[in-house]
Parts: structure tokens; sequence; C-alpha cells
């Protein structure tokens, strides 16, 4: 009994024991569920970190594109070079000495750093510094190397085709203060909210090297891709205005340049370039301003293209009356105001005051005729007080320098008082488009990438009147003696009439506060409008103190970017040129040419022959037998000798272009979807693509014109050429 007594307090004690343990256990997994966390360590977090697994979904930044569509700004891919280092991963770096080796050459990078970086411990991956963005032409060729252990991550970089095209205008991306990419100057920083993308991310149950689990369940967080941008930018137009400022930067190297090109009848700006200017590819940036928009400085005679037209509205203004030029003596002032030659020309009329820049002209207007109180009304009316209000960073505004007589007197021909050139661009819409002054603007609209839905639309808006149609067109009348009898002849197109102001302002020495003296220390500039009846385009140029030796001229630089950008874009946009002069007792211009009938689908030899009997020049471009399309367009007026070219698909060889003219060379690129640049004035003398060489849609074609009688020379070299190859 004793012996089953022990026995049975043995079982109960292992019983108690059990059901004690067993409720601790319970209890613990009890207190586990409910608090779901361990010795402090919150089980679900920890689980997440250990095996839940997620991934980055790539958004992509907002293209910017040109009004025709064409990109100015886009995501492209880009890679960043890993280096699995892990020894027990399947695939990792073997040899650290040979990759780097290997690598080296290729990322431009140091070889005994990147072998070091390679040798790291106790890491299961690096990413090569010197590898980060690389293009994937990089990538394949480091692929080719076949190094163990070498990947890539696939993301993207912001990148602007055009290179250093409008870049201030456009501006750059970079990192941001949260290491974050987003824009940093430009349109790219001032609708960073419209452009600025937002990555999403897939999460996932994954093993330790993030290999999805069996059954995971995904979560996904779809990407916002940022809105896209198109502007009133035309690349053509802006390329025309780019090269033309870059070819005067290198040779006259002056402190710096702007240029607008505006669309007068609605506000656009169809181009705007500064210098020093950057590519926003390679960020080599040593000048941040946008002298279009941000730069206020006296802005010499141009400032008389507003003058004269308040002269004109408030009926003061009499061309044909006399005044002695020279000087202008001023009450209680005891330095007169000179003319730019100090002697003037003797007594001469209003408009011929207006055609040589008269100083002293504009001070009589301003004093005797217009009176001091409606000169600075009409300033206001032409907003020259005050921002525009155009739609890029940074606009700032000038000052009106207004408070003594002579400051008065001087601002009626533009010195003291500054203003940009962005404010001198928006008051002369109203003396090109009938009185009629329209707010500049840049973006044309914002669209969602997705949908296609226009988010954000701009319409042109009419900023004043401040002067009447009938004004605005006696004004033009007399600029366009400015530049056919005046200081504007430089700025004379063939074919074309032009209506434009030249302007020559003082700069300020920063030190001294005085007037610099010298020779080419000004400010050189020109507002042009074409074609001066019914202007298209608009103009403003300004170079600052250009290198120039006398008897160098301070306007050269200044005419050769005008004439050049305007008359190629004229072309361009398919402006005819003017007839100078009509028959005796014509009221009208004769309509000259034959209008082009559709060869659409004609047998391209048949159409060639039945071209050439009527005298025109047919070039075929193509091996196809049937013309799928031709330059110029059905209905075009033709002149006897003019080119017209058959496409017929294929294969196309490059035609020999000596002596082709501007608008053959714009007509062969618009049918051959060629990128062309143009370079001199005349007609074809040099081309980049080799006569019979095969061309593709996107090819580079430069073509470089000269005068007449050159490029009959290198034509008649070329026949030479031909004739050797043939004999």
């Amino acid at each position: 009994m004793k012996k089953n007594k022990r026995i049975n307090s043995g079982a109960r004690f292992l019983i108690y024991t059990f059901i004690l343990l067993f409720s601790i256990l319970a209890g613990k997994f009890f207190y586990v569920t409910y608090t779901q966390s361990a010795e402090g360590v919150n089980l679900i977090e920890y689980g997440e970190q250990k095996w839940l697994k997620s991934d980055t979904l790539s958004a992509k930044r907002g293209n910017i594109y040109d009004r025709s569509g064409q990109p100015l700004a886009e995501d492209i891919p880009a890679y960043t070079v890993i280096a699995i280092l892990k020894k027990d991963y399947p695939v990792h770096v073997k040899d650290p000495k040979e990759a780097a080796e290997k690598l080296a050459p290729i990322l431009d990078t140091d070889e005994e750093k990147l072998e070091k970086l390679l040798e790291k411990e106790n890491v299961f991956q690096v990413e090569i510094p010197a590898g980060r963005n690389i293009s994937h032409s990089k990538k394949e060729k480091i692929e080719a190397l076949k190094i163990p252990g070498i990947s890539f991550d696939r993301g993207s970089k912001r990148y602007y085709p055009n290179q250093d095209f409008a870049s201030h205008v456009l501006g750059f991306t970079g990192l941001n203060d949260e290491n974050k990419r987003a824009g940093l100057m430009g349109l790219e920083k001032s609708l960073e909210r419209q452009l600025g993308e937002r990555d999403g991310h897939v999460t996932f149950m994954g093993d330790r090297y993030s290999n999805e689990l069996p059954d995971s369940e995904e979560k996904i967080v779809p990407p916002k891709n940022g809105k896209e941008v198109y502007l009133t930018l035309d690349e053509k137009i802006q390329l025309y205005l780019d090269q033309a400022m870059t070819q005067a930067d290198k040779k006259y190297k002056p402190k710096r340049m702007v240029g607008i090109v505006a669309d007068p009848k609605t506000g656009k700006i169809l181009a705007m370039s500064s210098r020093p200017s950057f590519n926003p590819n390679k960020k080599d940036i040593t000048n941040y301003t946008n002298y279009a928009i941000s730069s206020a400085y006296e802005p010499g005679s141009t400032m008389k293209i507003f003058t004269l037209a308040a002269a004109i509205e408030e009926n003061v203004y009499n061309g044909n009356a006399y005044f002695q030029s020279g000087s202008y003596k001023l009450p209680k002032i005891t330095r007169p105001i000179y003319d730019h030659n100090r002697n003037g020309w003797g007594s001469i009329t209003f408009d011929q005051g207006v055609e040589n820049s008269s100083n002293v002209a504009f001070s009589i207007l301003a004093r005797e005729k217009l009176g001091y109180e409606r000169l600075r009304t009409y300033l206001s009316k032409f907003g020259l007080d005050k921002e525009t209000g155009i739609d890029l960073p940074k606009e700032a505004s000038g000052r009106v320098l207004y408070n003594y007589e002579i400051e008065k007197v001087t601002t009626a021909f533009g010195q003291g008082t500054t203003v940009t050139p962005i404010q001198q661009i928006q008051a002369a819409t109203a003396v090109a488009n009938g009185g009629k002054m329209m707010r500049p603007y840049m973006i044309e609209e914002i669209k969602d990438p997705k949908t296609g839905k226009v988010i954000q639309d701009h319409e042109p808006f009419i900023a004043g009147r401040p002067i009447s149609e009938a004004t605005a067109k006696k004004t033009r009348d007399i600029l366009e003696k400015v530049v056919k009898n005046g200081t504007g002849r430089p700025y004379a197109i063939e074919g074309y009439s032009v209506a434009g102001k030249t302007g020559t302002a003082q700069v300020t020495d920063e030190k001294t506060g005085k007037y610099l003296h010298g020779w080419g220390e000004n400010i050189f500039s020109f507002m042009g409008m074409a074609p001066k009846d019914n202007p298209r385009l608009l103009m403003y140029v300004a170079v600052d103190r250009p290198s120039i030796k006398y008897p160098e001229m301070g306007y050269t630089p200044v005419a050769n970017i005008f004439t050049s950008v305007m008359k190629s874009s004229l072309q361009y946009l398919n402006i005819v040129p003017e007839d100078v002069k009509l028959a005796p007792g014509e009221k009208t211009k004769k309509e000259h040419g034959s209008p082009l009938l559709s060869l659409k689908g004609e047998n391209a030899a048949d159409a060639a022959e039945r071209l050439k009997n009527s005298g025109f020049q047919p070039v075929v471009l193509g091996d196809g037998n049937t013309i799928e399309s031709h330059e110029p367009y059905e209905g075009a007026k033709l002149l006897k000798g003019e080119r017209v070219l058959l496409y017929t698909g294929g294969k196309v060889k490059m035609p020999d272009l000596t002596g082709w003219s501007y608008m053959d060379i714009l007509r062969l690129s618009s049918l051959l979807s060629l990128k062309e640049t143009v370079t001199g004035n005349g007609f074809a003398a040099k081309q980049n693509i080799k006569k019979d060489s095969i061309v593709k849609k996107g090819d580079f074609l430069v073509v470089q014109l000269k005068s007449a009688r050159a490029a009959a020379e290198a034509e008649e070299k070329s026949k030479e050429d031909d004739k050797k190859v043939t004999d």
C-alpha cells in the first residue's frame, strides 16, 4: 500500500508538472498570439523584414516637346553596374584584380581603387560609382567581357537630344536635398509638380536572395508617370538661332548674348537663347541666368520704336518737319544731348532723324511734342514698367528712371531706364500686330501621357492695345526706311521687307558706376520684324561687348545672327519672298508660276520625263518605280527651272547638292526626314553626305552655302570630277 501510495504521489507530481509546463507554454502561446511579439520583438515586423521583399516599379519623368512633338527633354534607359561579392552566392566576383583590369578602361576609372572596392569583405554586393547611369552601348561592352558577378540595375536618366539647345529655358535635373531626382533649373524646376514622377513598388514573400516563394501574394502600388509638356518652341528655328549665336560666340567672344524669336500674332516664343550657354547633359555651367527674361539693361535706340509709336498715336509726329541735328540743349543742364556722331547731319526731317537714329530728334519728340507725362503713360501702356508674366521662372523687370528732366529725355532714346529683352518683345508685338500687344508665352499645353487628355492649355492673350492699327502700320513703314536707308542697312534681307530699329547701349562699369568707354564697349542690338506689311516673325538680338578692333563694327555679329536666322526661318515657314516692284499700272502683285498637279502613284520615269519637257528639274529619290510623295507639294506654284523631288521608296542615294538653293535643301530634308544644318548664304557648295551614299531617315545632313559665283565654281568642279570618274 505504501509503495502504491508513493507511485501515485510521483504520478501526480509528474501530472502537475506537465500541467504547469503546458499552462506556461499555452500562456506564452496565447500571449504571443495576442501581443504578436516575443522578447520585446514584434514578430510580424521581424517576419516581414526577413521574408517580405519589395521591388521598385520605376516611373517615368514627363517629356518636354517642341510645338511639333519633337522631344527636347526625355528619359532614356540607363544602367548601374553592380558587383556581387558574397562568396557563398552562386555567381560572384571571383578575381577582383582581373575584373578591375577589364572594367576600368570602359568605365574610365582608376583600376587600383576599383580593385579595392571589389575586394570588400562582409557585403553582398557593391555599386560601382563610375558605373552609374551608363549607356546601353557601354552595358553591351561590359556584358561581352562575361565577368562573373557583374550585373546591372536598370534605371533611367534625363537626356537632352539637342545638347545645348535652349538650355536656359529647359534647365536640367539632378539630386535634390532629399537625394531624389528633381528639376534644379529652368522649366525642369518650375514644372516639377507636372513633370515629376512617383515610383511604385511590388511586395511579395521571398527567400534570402529575394526569389519569390511559391503561393506568395503580390501587392502592387503602380508607378505614377510625369505629365507631357509641349512648348511653343520650334526645334528648327531654335536650332537656327543656337547655331548662329554659337558661331558669333566663337568669333567675337562677347561678354554675353541674347536672342528671341516670337510669333507677334500670338505671343508664342519660337526660339530663345542666351550665351554663355551650357550642355544640360554635361552640366558644364558657368552662367545660370536666362538673360532673355532675367536681365534688365539700358536698351539703347531700340527704345525709340515705342517713343515713335507714341508720338504717331498722339498725332504729334510729322515726319516731313525739319529740325537741327547734332546737339540739343536742355534748360539748367550744362552738357547738351548729342547725336551719336556728335556733329549730326545738319537740318533734316524727323523721318531722316529716325533713319539715322538721332537722339536729338527723340529728345524733341519727348520734350516738345509728346510731353513727359504722355510719354510716361505710353511706357506703361507698352508694359515697359512691369513684368510681362511670361510662364518662365525668374522673370525680372527693368526700372523706369524718370525723376529728373534729363532722365525723362534720355528714357525716350533708351538711356538711363532699363528693360528686359522679353519686355521689348512684348511691346514690339503691338507694332507688328496691328496695335494688339500679345503677352509672350512658352508653354503650349500639358497632357496626361496615359489618356492624352489636355490638363493645361494656353491661349493667346492680348496684354493691351497701346496704339491703333493705323499707328502700327505707319510705325512699320518708317522702320522699314531705317533698314532700307538708315542705320539698319546691314539687317536687310533680299526678297523680304524688314522693319526694325538698331540699338547701341552704354554699359555701366560695376566697379565705378560710370559708363564704360572704348571701341566695342557697348551692347549692340536690333529689333526687327518681317515681312513688314504682315509680320510673321519678330526677332530681338543683343550682343554685349564683342571682342572687336577698329574699324570692325559692333553691329556685325548682331546683323549676322539676325539675317541668317530670320531668312532661314521665313523660308522654313514657306513664306515666299516678295516681289520688290510692281509693273507700271499694276495694283497687285502678279501670281507667278504654274501649280504642280499631284504626281503620287504615277510612274517615276514617265513623270520625270514630263517634268523635264516642261522646263523643270526632276530628281528621283529611291529605287522604286512609283512615286510615293513629292516636293514641292500639290498645288505649289513652280517657276521654270525649279527642282521637283520625286520619292519612290526603297534605298535612297544622296544626290549631288552643289548649286541647290536653300529651299531645295529644306524640301529634300522634309521628304527624306533628314536633320539638316545649313550654314552660310547663297547656294550649296559643300555637303557632308557624299553623292550616291545611301541615306536613312534621321541622318544628319550638313550643307554649306556660298555665293552664286562660288557655288557655280563648285558645281563646275563637281562636273569635272564626275567626268574624270566616267572617263
